[in-house]
């Protein structure tokens, strides 16, 4: 199989970076994320750890997702330069050179790992270093140009993080840990279509098979509707399992409503600005959903906590 033009060259040009340039290939928005939920997983997890393990462990587990991030970006340069919204990424606009981005990811991933696993736990450092092979080799060098179905399967990596914090604390990988991974896995389907009817033009100039490409808006469309169908009632189990409190349930369940009631305006309304629009409004909601779900774990087990401390 021939490389994409191009990439040669990216990795072998000179290197104007700085380290701004660096911090960027970390993908800074998505580390934030991958702490905010394996924070969640590790407070909400039975048992107590030192604090110092759990900060180290945290950014171990920040760091080896940032490197996930760099070795995507390394081998989606030619992508990245075709793409409207990646275009001015640090490789396609030659400040880093993918060899150069290479490197540093692989560093990272093994600094990350080495690092939880002896703050930690060698649970929680194999599932780091599952996280980081499923997604800069199993999601960016084959599915994502291979099927439509990459955000599905590729999910699997960015719902890992709340599993790895729940690890941190007990040393395995239990229903409740299950139930947190699961909730982000069939979170990202309709979050990214979303998306992806937004940018589909984009996505087709860069050969990227998203499902809106493939499939049509259309089939789009229910399958969007069909994911948030299984997410609502899944939001809510951390309720029913007793992992999370009443406040969790009534945020989960509320929340749950309105994103089915924007996935079927997805759904519904299919043509035109008001069609975008909807899809727009999914788009940004579930980012809020996702967010509150874990802010509110976080909360409660931190007034739990403060209660217990007598503050």
């Amino acid at each position: 199989m021939t490389e994409p033009a191009g990439r040669h060259e990216a990795a072998f040009a000179g290197s104007l970076a700085l380290p701004g340039d660096y911090w960027e290939l970390l993908k800074p928005r998505v580390m934030s994320l991958v702490i905010f939920t394996a924070a969640a997983g590790l407070v909400v997890a039975p048992g107590h750890v030192n604090i110092v393990v759990a900060l180290v462990s945290l950014l171990a587990t920040a760091v080896g997702a940032g490197a996930s991030g760099a070795l995507n970006m390394a081998y989606e340069a030619d992508i990245d330069g075709v793409m409207k919204r990646t275009s001015g990424r640090p490789i396609p606009t030659g400040r880093v050179t993918s060899g150069e981005a290479t490197a540093f990811g692989i560093v990272l991933s093994v600094f990350s790992v080495m690092l939880i696993g002896i703050a930690a736990n060698w649970l929680s450092a194999a599932l780091l270093a599952f996280t980081i092979v499923f997604y800069a080799l199993v999601y960016t060098v084959w599915l994502k140009r291979a099927t439509p179905q990459n955000i599905v399967i590729g999910g699997a990596a960015g719902a890992l993080p709340p599993m790895i914090g729940y690890s941190i604390v007990t040393n395995s990988v239990t229903l409740d840990s299950v139930i947190l991974f699961l909730i982000i896995f069939v979170w990202t389907p309709p979050h990214f279509w979303a998306l992806a009817l937004l940018k589909s033009d984009d996505y087709a100039k860069a050969g990227i098979p998203m499902m809106p490409n493939v499939k049509g808006t259309a089939r789009t469309r229910v399958e969007i509707l069909l994911y948030t169908i299984v997410l609502a009632p899944l939001g809510v189990m951390p309720w029913a399992t007793g992992l999370a409190g009443p406040v969790y349930g009534v945020v989960a369940a509320v929340t749950g409503a309105v994103m089915l009631w924007l996935a079927w305006r997805c759904f519904s309304v299919r043509v035109g600005t008001e069609a975008d629009k909807a899809a727009k409004n999914l788009f940004a909601f579930s980012i809020l959903y996702l967010f509150l779900l874990f802010a509110v774990l976080l909360a409660e087990r931190g007034l739990a906590l403060a209660s217990h401390l007598g503050l």
